[in-house]
């Protein structure tokens, strides 16, 4: 069945860097639209990021711009959140998405998914 998994987390320091990876398989990736979601403890999950199918278009949510980018390779089915000059707040479980979005239409941060991953935790600390 569809699968996305999560890698790349880890412990990093405010004003550091880190790179999550999303490896998809049994799908076709290049015609789905990719989201990155994360949950924090005691908050609601919270989308972050999105970049449409092929990687024509992307988004942020008004935290993490500036400081967030998200990519994809669709050649090997995999998508990345690049995170960099870290914060505290951006400690969370970190989730990759995907959705069937077969033209690559603007898509907003959050909303539904079809396929989802297990996540990847990332702590921000000193």
């Amino acid at each position: 069945q569809s699968q996305l998994v999560e890698s790349g987390g880890g412990l990093v320091q405010p004003g550091g860097s880190l790179r999550l990876s999303c490896a998809a398989s049994q799908f076709t990736f290049e015609n789905y639209a990719v989201g990155w979601f994360r949950q924090a403890p005691g908050k609601e999950r919270e989308g972050v990021s999105c970049i449409s199918s092929h990687g024509r278009t992307s988004s942020y949510a008004d935290s993490v711009k500036g400081r967030f980018t998200i990519s994809r390779d669709d050649a090997n089915n995999r998508a990345y959140l690049q995170i960099d000059r870290a914060i505290p707040e951006d400690t969370a479980v970190y989730y990759c998405a995907a959705d069937w979005r077969p033209y690559p239409l603007i898509c907003p941060v959050g909303g539904a998914y079809e396929i989802w991953g297990q996540g990847t935790q990332v702590t921000v600390s000193s």
